[in-house]
């Protein structure tokens, strides 16, 4: 079957020329650096082979994923503004959670949870005693209302008799719009009414007072001004922000939430299973009747934001919808699988009515329910993913099996993604790589999040993948960071992504989207609080990629940068997280048997510098870290300039979460290698790289420490090559030796303007002098430029964007000519052939 997006070609290329003829428009001359800046210069050159052809880049390259963290559905792209709308929170759910989380009540109110219920989706409700009234907080500060605008209020009330709801909008300096008076009687019913604000304020409430005993369920406020003013609509803002990406496809509801969480079934017995694993129906029918679920994430989701909402918004942007399902096989730090014969069979015959949900005509079972919702016509769902991260590799490969054979059995042209693992790299990627190959699954998704410096040394890293295997989706990327050196590392990563678009056919940035006031997560593409919005760095990059995607690689070639690096150098470092540990027997010994350090501990430990969290002290000769929730409990010692070297060190888990940290290599806080033995959650070793605080892992395995026993831990340093020894036997090796390029380029060609696309990154703090040889190609004299130069620790935020794009024109085109890309720039020059 195709790979290809369901949108046609022509479509993407239309918003693409329209971008670059706005900036014909605002063109201004581009000009060299000034002779004071001129010796912060770098020579290169790129070669464009015009008569060659590269890979041709589907339309699917590049798109978005969205998963409900950091606030991003409730609180977030969905524009409600009550929260705990239906008083499901529970302290079940989150510790700091009520009935009446978000709520303050004035008079006698009680959450109740009975044979009177809305339903049984929607168990708790509100019994409000007559004179009593109860007002909303919303998210962030409060209920964001602007002058003019318009709102809409809706309740589920029942009363014993008549009565009045009364229903105010206001903030501590009074009414932000006129009181509405709504009369009620009798069983359950939804009651409406529309607010005007008169004022502008980020810290409204809503009340609701009642002249009656009633009982209260779903009250909900929703902007009028939604995204397409569509009802239980989206934030515009965010929507919109997501809509100027133009991405090729949506991958949602999530990537940890999806396959965590109980694997139980709701049953009339046991009632609604709180925290249980996100499931397509739990989230389509009148938003009455959804379920408010505990997010893996620590907080509640409502669900109004759910499955129908997901294809509605991929459709309204021109993306392609791919949905993520669970394979009852947990991943993200946890790993259970399922041996319920029957749960896993419903699971299976659920994705089958997934699919019959999106494509099925509306004469069918479950294509009639989204027709009742409001959308007779499929949604065309072409990729559906099975699984996220699973830490089980052959237990969810069989599960996946399962699933992917029922659903090629009944629509063989759906293509169904496998995964790799949360990692890019340790035995559980490869072990998943060889079974997705075994069984020529169709396309894998691929997640990392490194460091910046991961990423400049990564770029080719899908040259050698094999042009006969499985296609790569990679899910989920990003470089640790939302200052502009993250954004430059990850677009330099990118051209390699675009360089290899024959096996690369789709990738998305993650996370999408994070409320500032409830962060899981960091970082994020575009932030937002309850009154703003704003693009990141790395959002200003992925928008350029994204809307400048060509439809073929031209074949090209660039200078690279003389590599300075020289051995690994650093002192050495004990650390913890979430475990309480006991180091004994330091020993660091020069290559030529020169001792360095040797520490027993039957003393103090005042050669040591606590630079982490944690609580340290000296015990029965050993060196003890007793706090078993401090994270990186970092203790140093030595010289930061130390190369080849030998680190010998006992240790001992007395309790907690994980195992040790031992570290090499030390230059900072921030600068660092360790080998993380026992780490997330005791479930396998690694040894990680950090570089300014972003870490990348160069290898893992899976492993566990047992508590109470004696561990010999040896780490040999030479140059930058490290082998690592546990109790006397190798365990791995690794050499750390590709260099970081700041220096990296592509060109892609775009069929419907003839132009030739080149991608320039320059992440470095000196200019780059480039000759371009464009091979004889025919080309105008004058280019469109797009430029991001900011410095490399400019952050964007609500008041402050400096990284922007600077659009321009370039003057004197050839064959042959030269340009001058400014340090840290991202620059693209559209080049029309002629």
């Amino acid at each position: 079957m195709s790979r290809t997006t369901t949108r046609p070609r022509a479509a993407r290329s239309r918003w693409r020329l329209g971008l670059t003829a706005t900036a014909c428009l605002v063109a201004t001359a581009v000009v060299a650096p000034s002779p004071a800046h001129a010796e912060a210069v770098t020579d290169y050159t790129i070669t464009v082979d015009p008569s060659a052809r590269g890979a041709e880049i589907d339309d699917t390259m590049y798109g978005v994923f969205f998963e409900d963290i950091n606030r991003a559905a409730d609180g977030g792209l969905y524009a409600e503004l009550v929260q705990n709308r239906s008083f499901e929170y529970s302290t079940a759910d989150n510790g700091s959670y009520t009935p009446l989380t978000s709520w303050t009540v004035d008079g006698t109110a009680e959450v109740v949870d009975d044979d009177g219920r809305l339903n049984d989706r929607n168990r708790n409700y509100l019994s409000l005693a007559a004179g009593s009234s109860v007002a909303n907080a919303g998210y962030n500060t409060g209920i964001r209302v602007e002058a003019g605008k318009r709102y809409d209020f809706s309740v589920w009330a029942r009363t014993p008799g008549r009565g009045t709801l009364t229903v105010a909008l206001r903030d501590a300096a009074g009414t932000l719009a006129s009181t509405r008076q709504v009369a009620v009687r009798g069983d359950w019913t939804k009651y409406t009414a529309t607010f005007t604000a008169t004022r502008t304020s980020n810290r409204g409430r809503l009340a609701v007072g009642t002249t009656t005993d009633a009982a209260l369920d779903m009250v909900s406020l929703f902007p009028r001004d939604t995204y397409r003013n569509q009802p239980n609509g989206l934030r515009r803002d965010l929507a919109e922000k997501i809509e100027a990406l133009d991405p090729a496809f949506v991958r949602f509801p999530g990537g940890c939430l999806v396959n965590t969480g109980s694997m139980e079934d709701y049953s009339e017995s046991s009632g609604w299973q709180r925290k249980r694993s996100y499931q397509w129906k739990d989230t389509i029918g009148p938003v009455e009747e959804r379920a408010t679920n505990a997010n893996f994430w620590g907080y509640n989701q409502s669900y109004g934001l759910g499955y129908y909402e997901y294809f509605r918004f991929a459709e309204d942007i021109g993306a392609m919808p791919l949905p993520v399902v669970p394979a009852l096989v947990t991943g993200c730090g946890q790993n259970r699988a399922t041996d319920d014969e029957a749960l896993l069979q419903r699971h299976i015959q659920d994705t089958l009515d997934l699919i019959e949900f999106a494509n099925g005509p509306a004469t069918s079972t479950w294509g009639k329910v989204r027709a009742e919702m409001g959308h007779p016509r499929p949604f065309r769902l072409t990729h559906l993913a099975v699984g996220n991260e699973e830490n089980l590799p052959d237990a969810f490969f069989a599960r996946f099996q399962r699933f992917r054979a029922a659903i090629e059995a009944e629509y063989p042209d759906i293509t169904v993604v496998s995964n790799s693992g949360p990692d890019d790299t340790g035995t559980t990627f490869d072990r998943l790589w060889q079974l997705n190959r075994d069984t020529g699954v169709e396309m894998v998704d691929e997640h990392y999040y490194n460091s910046p410096q991961w990423f400049l040394q990564n770029n080719d890293r899908y040259d050698d993948y094999d042009r006969g295997g499985p296609q790569v989706f990679l899910g989920e990327y990003a470089s640790q960071g939302n200052a502009f050196k993250n954004a430059l590392a990850e677009a330099a990563f990118m051209t390699g992504l675009e360089r290899n678009a024959d096996v690369v056919k789709l990738a998305s940035y993650a996370p999408l989207l994070a409320n500032e006031d409830y962060v899981q997560w960091r970082p994020d593409m575009i932030w937002f609080n309850n009154r703003a919005s704003w693009g990141s760095a790395n959002y200003e990059v992925q928008k350029l990629f994204m809307t400048n995607v060509g439809d073929r690689v031209v074949p090209s070639t660039a200078t690279t940068t003389p590599d300075v690096s020289g051995p690994i150098t650093g002192a050495v470092g004990l650390s913890t997280w979430a475990t309480s540990a006991a180091y004994d027997d330091v020993r660091v010994t020069a290559a030529d048997g020169a001792t360095l350090l040797t520490d027993d501990f039957s003393g103090d430990a005042s050669r040591w510098t606590h630079t982490g969290t944690g609580s340290w002290t000296v015990r029965d000769g050993e060196y003890v870290q007793t706090d078993t929730a401090a994270e990186n409990t970092m203790v140093t010692a030595g010289d930061p300039a130390w190369h080849d070297y030998d680190l010998h060190v006992r240790a001992t888990k007395k309790s907690g979460n994980e195992g040790f940290l031992v570290a090499f290599g030390v230059k900072d806080t921030g600068n660092y290698y360790w080998w993380n033995l026992g780490g997330w959650n005791n479930t396998q070793s690694a040894v990680e790289q950090a570089v300014d605080g972003g870490k990348s892992t160069l290898l893992a395995k899976p492993h566990s420490v047992e508590t109470g026993r004696a561990y010999d831990i040896d780490i040999q340093v030479r140059g930058r090559q490290v082998s690592l020894h546990l109790d006397g036997e190798l365990w791995g090796s690794f050499t750390d030796d590709k260099p970081a390029e700041p220096f990296r380029q592509v060109v892609t060609e775009d069929d419907r303007t003839n132009d030739l696309i080149v991608k320039v990154v320059n992440a470095q703090s000196v200019a780059a002098r480039t000759a371009v040889d464009l091979g004889g190609a025919r080309v105008a004299s004058r280019a469109r430029v797009t430029t991001l130069a900011a410095g490399p620790d400019d952050v964007n935020t609500e008041t402050d964007t400096p990284v922007t794009p600077v659009t321009s024109a370039l003057t004197g085109v050839a064959e042959k000519f030269t340009y001058t890309f400014p340090a840290n720039s991202v620059t693209f020059l559209r080049i029309a052939r002629r």
